[in-house]
């Protein structure tokens, strides 16, 4: 068993770079629709609109806007957790062929 885990290990080590990438791009996306967000508020409120319905305001408009605006890093944050899902969904078949008693195939 102490021979299985120490295999696995580098396994886990090489993904690190896609989850930190993964990581990146989720956090800028989410920085900038609140980025987009605090700018058509502020947009609005200099139009002399009153802070909270400008604030209700532009997170409405933002939510279909930013579908367009910020459609390369969505794509980039879609495909980074498909990536991730089908690592997560080999592992965890690899875990139930385990306990099972099957022995599962080799990556590399």
């Amino acid at each position: 068993m102490r021979e299985q885990q120490e295999t696995e290990a580098p396994k886990a080590d090489t993904s690190g770079g896609a989850a930190s990438s993964l990581a990146w791009d989720l956090t800028l996306y989410t920085l900038a629709r609140f980025g987009m967000v605090a700018i058509v508020t502020a947009l609005l409120m200099l139009a002399k609109v009153p802070a909270l319905v400008a604030l209700a305001v532009s997170v409405v408009v933002m939510m279909p806007l930013s579908l367009l605006v910020f459609r390369k890093l969505r794509h980039r944050v879609a495909a980074g957790l498909a990536e991730r899902n089908a690592e997560r969904s080999a592992r965890r078949e690899q875990l139930r062929a385990q306990l099972r008693g099957e022995r599962a195939p080799d990556a590399g």
